[in-house]
């Protein structure tokens, strides 16, 4: 698989290791070259430094041609404008954002893109953890509380 991967954070840096661990070609767009230090000296994954919401650097990025598309940065805007690229220019099959404001993921979610709010995520399976349940899908977690609600 070809995936394109917005961000080398900590969850975009692991996320990519794992990704050419198993075979996939990766190519990961970061601003931040120092942020790159993360994948250490032997990572397997093409570089390209730049903005993602930048359409230069997303067609550097070989975009085009991707089967899948991560928006993992920090910032929900930057994330949220990279993923409609990504759909509405070059028709990514698979997209996937990171969204860390809970109202805004679920607004995402319901316009179709797989969005995930890490607090929710992470709540979600801490709960299960205590009450000792057995942990859930994605979706399971992924949805915004009624009293979070706008």
């Amino acid at each position: 698989m070809n995936v394109v991967v917005f961000g080398c954070g900590r969850t975009g840096a692991i996320l990519s290791l794992q990704l050419a661990a198993a075979g996939h070609r990766v190519t990961i767009i970061e601003q931040n070259a120092e942020a790159l230090k993360r994948l250490g000296y032997r990572h397997n994954c093409q570089i390209v430094i730049g903005s993602g919401i930048d359409e230069d650097i997303l067609h550097k990025a070989g975009l085009a041609e991707a089967d899948a598309f991560f928006a993992l940065t920090r910032g929900d805007n930057s994330n949220i404008m990279a993923s409609q690229i990504a759909r509405l220019k070059y028709k990514v099959p698979h997209i996937c954002l990171r969204v860390a404001d809970p109202n805004r993921a679920e607004a995402y979610r319901k316009m179709g893109y797989f969005t995930i709010n890490p607090s929710a995520l992470i709540a979600g399976m801490m709960r299960d953890w205590i009450s000792e349940e057995p942990y859930q899908s994605i979706d399971a977690y992924n949805v915004l509380p009624k009293e979070m609600e706008l």
